[in-house]
Formats: structure tokens, C-alpha cells, sequence
């Protein structure tokens, strides 16, 4: 009984609190430009993907982390498809400053959010006729850190941040 209780009580003032509150697809697009066309071509993909995220306050400690995932690929110099989803969360993050909570915001919430994208991407090109894509997993932490390491960058609560990987 006391485990309860003390499950039950509330947070300190100064204690720092991070949990998603709720998960879902935001937005989706998959376009194949020269179809039907483009699936008598010899298939050696060329693979672009892009990745931004966003975050913003809703609501005091409440705040929407949307990643936009973007997967162009061209085949004999043509546009295969493009599929971009909008993989988005709410969370709640209590007790961070600033730099903290940006952070907290690109790495924490980016590392739950990016296997759900990665797969609603898989899914639609699948779906769009085409060979299976998996991507791979990316370390969020090692991108901010580059990122926020580049002279003259800054920091902000609101952030938009984008990273572009070759496949």
C-alpha cells in the first residue's frame, strides 16, 4: 500500500518529467510521378532522405514534436517516388530550461518518434509498388550534437531543424 501512495504523489517542483502523451501520423504524401512507367526501368534506386523536426508549446509543459520524414528516389534519372510523412507527438516536459528542453526535444522525443515514421514510410512505398525500404537507424544525439556544435548556430524553444541523408 505505501508503494502506491507513494507512486501516486506528485512531482517535486524541481523534478524534470519527460513522457509522451500521445503518438500519431500528422500528415502523409507518396507520389509516383512516371508511373506506370517508371516499373519497366531497370531498378538501381538512388535514394535521398530527409529528415526536419519541429517542436512547439500547446500548452504550459505540453509541447508537439513533429518529425517530416522525406524519401525521394530516382531510377535511370527519373523519380521513382516521394514519400513524406509528418510522424508527430505530444509530450509532457516539465522542469527543463531552455537549452535543456530543446535538447530534450531533438533527441529524446526524435528517438521515439523516428522508428514509427521510418515505418509508415516503408508501408507506403510498399504499398506504392516497390521494393522494400528499410532505413536505418540514426543516432539523434550525434546529429544535434553536430549540429549544435556549428559556429553560429543557436538554439531556440521553437525549433525547426532539417538533416539530409544520402541512402
Amino acid at each position: 500500500m505505501a508503494e502506491n501512495e507513494a507512486d501516486a504523489a506528485p512531482p517535486e517542483d524541481n523534478q524534470k518529467i519527460i513522457q509522451p502523451k500521445k503518438l500519431y501520423l500528422k500528415d502523409v504524401s507518396f507520389e509516383t510521378p512516371n508511373s506506370p512507367r517508371i516499373f519497366t526501368k531497370k531498378w538501381e534506386a538512388e535514394i535521398n532522405v530527409e529528415f526536419q523536426i519541429s517542436a512547439t508549446e500547446i500548452d504550459t509543459d505540453l509541447y508537439e514534436v513533429v518529425i517530416t520524414l522525406t524519401v525521394t528516389t530516382s531510377t535511370s534519372g527519373e523519380t521513382a517516388y516521394l514519400a513524406e510523412v509528418h510522424q508527430a507527438g505530444i509530450f509532457v516536459m516539465q522542469g527543463f530550461d531552455a537549452q535543456d528542453l530543446h535538447q530534450k526535444q531533438n533527441v529524446y522525443c526524435v528517438r521515439i518518434l523516428y522508428p514509427y515514421a521510418s515505418a509508415a514510410v516503408s508501408d507506403l512505398v510498399s504499398r506504392g509498388g516497390f521494393p522494400q525500404l528499410v532505413l536505418s537507424p540514426l543516432n539523434f544525439a550525434q546529429i544535434y550534437s553536430n549540429r549544435t556544435n556549428r559556429p553560429g548556430e543557436s538554439t531556440s524553444e521553437d525549433s525547426e531543424e532539417t538533416e539530409q541523408q544520402q541512402a
